[in-house]
C-alpha cells in the first residue's frame, strides 16, 4: 500500500510498485537490513506521535492504536492489524512484503511438527483430523505471536515461525527457546494424560536471508539458507514432547544446558552431523527469563 502524503509518521519509502508515479527501485539491502534489525529511525519517530493517539491495543513496534477512536484513522492510513503478526500493525511491514529484496541477518527460527499425523489421520475421521489441525494452528499461532514471533506459515502439520531482532531486539534466540516451551506446554505435554495432540520442535539460530520472494502482487515474508533447511530437519527429527536446539541457539538464548542430554543427529541433506541439545518439559531446562 502506498502511504497518503498527509501520514506525518513516515518519510516515504521507495515502493517497487509506485501508483503515483513511474517504477521506482525497491529498497535497498541497506534499507531492508534496518528495517529487519529494527534500526531504522523512523520506528521511533513514529512512534514518538502515534502513542498519542488513543487507543489499546496497540502496534508493538509503531504504537498505532488497533482500538478506540484512533482505530478509524489508522485503517486508512493502512495500519490495521498484520496476518503473520497481529500485536504488530501491515504498515510497519508493508514494504517487506511487496517489493523484492532482503537482507541477509542473524535471526533464529522455530520449526514445530505433528508427531505421527498420519497414524493420527488413519484412526479418526477426515472431518476430526481437520477440526484437530485447525485447533493446533489456533493455539500455535497464540502462543508465537505472545513471543514475539512472525507466523511465517503453516505447512501441512507444520508451523514455521521467524525471531527477528526488529521485534525481539537481540532476545531472538531466548524468545525462540521460550515459544517451543509454551508451544509444549499449550498443546498437553504437561498434563498428567498426555498431550491432545503430540508435538516436536526445533530452534536453531544462525544467518540467514530474510526478504520478500515472488512476484508483487503476489508476494510473501521469509526465510531462506541452510539455517532455515537445518531447522525443518530439527523439527522432522524431534520425537513427541522434545524440542532439539542448536548449540548456537542455545548459546545464544543463554540455555543453561549442563545436565540437558545432547545428541549428534545426522540430519537428512547435511553432509556433516549436527550437535543439538534436547529440551523437554521434565527436564531442568533454565536460561535467563525462559519460563
Amino acid at each position: 500500500m502506498v502511504a497518503s502524503a498527509r501520514d506525518p509518521s513516515l518519510e516515504r519509502l521507495p515502493l517497487a510498485t509506485d501508483l503515483e508515479g513511474p517504477l521506482t527501485p525497491g529498497p535497498s539491502e541497506e534499507m531492508w537490513r534496518a528495517l529487519l534489525l529494527g534500526t531504522d529511525p523512523r520506528f521511533s519517530r513514529t512512534r514518538s506521535w502515534l502513542k498519542h493517539v488513543p487507543s489499546e491495543p496497540r502496534c508493538k513496534m509503531c504504537a498505532a492504536p488497533f482500538g478506540g477512536l484512533g482505530s478509524p484513522l489508522m485503517h486508512l492510513l493502512g495500519r490495521q492489524r498484520w496476518k503473520k503478526n497481529p500485536t504488530y500493525c501491515t504498515f510497519c511491514f508493508s514494504v517487506l512484503e511487496s517489493s523484492k529484496g532482503g537482507a541477509e541477518i542473524e535471526a533464529s527460527f522455530l520449526f514445530a511438527d505433528v508427531r505421527g499425523s498420519t497414524s493420527i489421520a488413519e484412526g479418526i475421521s477426515a472431518g476430526a483430523f481437520r477440526s484437530l489441525l485447525n485447533r493446533f494452528y489456533a493455539v500455535a499461532a497464540r502462543v508465537l505471536v505472545e513471543h514475539d514471533a512472525i507466523v511465517d506459515k503453516f505447512v501441512g502439520d507444520e508451523v514455521v515461525a521467524l525471531f527477528v531482532p526488529a521485534l525481539t531486539a537481540e532476545a531472538h534466540a531466548r524468545r525462540a527457546v521460550e515459544a517451543a516451551l509454551a508451544l509444549l506446554r499449550a498443546t498437553g505435554h504437561a498434563d498428567e494424560g498426555g498431550p491432545w495432540i503430540p508435538v516436536g520442535a526445533g530452534v536453531h539460530t544462525g544467518v540467514a536471508f530474510i526478504g520478500s520472494v515472488g512476484e508483487p502482487p503476489v508476494s510473501d515474508l521469509t526465510a531462506l539458507g541452510d539455517v532455515v533447511n537445518t531447522t525443518a530437519r530439527l523439527a522432522s527429527a524431534a520425537a513427541a514432547g522434545e524440542i532439539l536446539v542448536t548449540h548456537p541457539a542455545a548459546l545464544a538464548s543463554g540455555l543453561d544446558t549442563s545436565t540437558m542430554e545432547q545428541r549428534d543427529l545426522a540430519l537428512k541433506g547435511k553432509s556433516e552431523s549436527t550437535a543439538v541439545f534436547v529440551a523437554t518439559l521434565t527436564t531442568p531446562v533454565t536460561a535467563q527469563h525462559v519460563a
